[in-house]
């Protein structure tokens, strides 16, 4: 039988530099409801698309959906953070 190798266990890696800075400034000084306003105005021109673009139109709307839920989800994220960050200054 032959002696197993020991491996070390790998360094924790370095977080990496954003990727996308715009959005990490956007999520830090906005708030749920900028999030919400910043995509009202997008939803309505794409539902009255009609003939072959209504399918991209749906597709594009089915898109922004998720993105304004990922972004909300961040910022409430982050509002809970500095919540809890100002609770324990008291």
């Amino acid at each position: 039988m032959a002696p197993s190798k020991r491996t070390e266990p790998a360094a924790p890696a370095a977080l990496p530099a954003p990727s996308y800075p715009a959005i990490e400034g956007f999520v830090e000084r906005a708030s749920s409801a900028d999030v919400e306003g910043a995509f009202a105005s997008l939803s309505g021109p794409l539902a009255e698309l009609k003939g072959p673009r209504a399918a991209q139109g749906k597709k594009v709307e089915a898109a922004l959906a998720r993105t304004q839920e990922l972004l909300a989800h961040l910022v409430e994220v982050k509002e809970r953070l500095e919540a809890e960050r100002k609770g324990k200054r008291r």
